[in-house]
């Protein structure tokens, strides 16, 4: 019995260590297009295109920092950035929104799938 549990503990941490990593890259590979965008194109006029981004920049940034000490709500986060950017995408992407997605999208979907995994194994 103790060495399942063991067996389950390992397993737990390495959904939860890939999840961060996932989470971590993505927030912070976010935040640098964010960054890069504003400083190339100049910051221009508020337009709901640009804040629904910056949001969900945002909510990416914050669930890839809580990944570290909070896996259920990261898991939340991340899973609602997937969500939101599937949305922006189709409706302000121009072609091959499932592309655009996969690129953008799917890393937070499998960090959130990660994250929930591991709060849910660890209960």
């Amino acid at each position: 019995m103790a060495h399942c549990l063991q067996h389950l503990s390992k397993r737990v941490n390495l959904l939860r260590w890939a999840g961060r990593v996932i989470a971590s890259i993505g927030a912070l590979w976010f935040l640098l297009m964010l960054i890069g965008s504003a400083i190339t194109e100049g910051a221009g006029p508020i337009t709901i295109e640009t804040g629904t981004l910056v949001f969900l920049g945002l909510m990416a940034v914050v669930g890839g920092i809580l990944s570290w000490w909070k896996d259920a709500i990261s898991g939340i986060l991340l899973f609602l950035t997937s969500v939101g950017l599937g949305i922006h995408i189709s409706c302000y992407a121009g072609h091959n929104h499932f592309l655009a997605w996969v690129l953008i999208g799917l890393p937070y979907l499998i960090a959130s799938i990660l994250m929930v995994s591991s709060w849910r194994l660890s209960k």
